[in-house]
């Protein structure tokens, strides 16, 4: 199995030249690690990188997301994005995005802080034209839909299910619908 692995990832090298030539090499290399304990450099970076980019395609949908170029398009044509993961090319998001299997996910805000967990069937959307704001360390569970000019507090944790449509402080935690604040840290 690692011999086929071995030879997908030769063929991500035009992808590694992208990483290489890419303004935003550490937001990718923060986003390649932020499940991960071990941060390698140099020869083991590419290895995970192109690795990562062969086996998980929410990670090369967000690798295209920050890469924004041409060649990226072109190489979608041969190593597509997740259909049913969706990032809106306006929204900007820190470095650092945690993903867990976000099938079914739109991620359409004005921004999104570091270190944000997305769990799958996420809606993060826009109300009448206004988008909402995520702070820092947010985690937001599974179905959970966040929509509106709203601001998530840093360190909130949105719980599965919810439907937040109002602010949440910082260091608190909503779930219900509508959400209510069920803790405060």
């Amino acid at each position: 199995m690692k011999i086929l692995y071995f030879f997908g990832q030769i063929l991500l090298l035009p992808h590694l030249l992208l990483f290489l030539f890419s303004n935003n090499k550490v937001i990718i290399i923060q986003d390649l690690y932020a499940r991960k304990t071990v941060v390698n450099k140099g020869v083991h970076l590419g290895y995970d990188l192109t690795l990562e980019l062969l086996t998980n395609r929410y990670f090369r949908t967000l690798f295209y997301f920050r890469i924004h170029s041409f060649f990226s398009k072109l190489l979608r044509v041969f190593y597509p994005k997740h259909p049913s993961f969706t990032i809106d090319i306006h929204t900007k998001i820190g470095g650092g995005l945690k993903l867990a299997h976000p099938y079914a996910t739109i991620i359409n805000a004005e921004e999104v802080g570091s270190n944000v967990y997305i769990n799958h069937l996420v809606t993060i959307g826009e109300k009448e034209g206004k988008k909402p704001s995520i702070g820092n360390n947010v985690q937001i569970h599974a179905h959970a839909i966040i929509i509106g000019n709203i601001v998530i507090g840093d360190n909130a944790i949105i719980g599965a299910g919810s439907v937040v449509v109002k602010d949440v402080p910082k260091n608190a935690v909503v779930a219900g619908n509508p959400a209510k604040i069920i803790n405060q840290k």
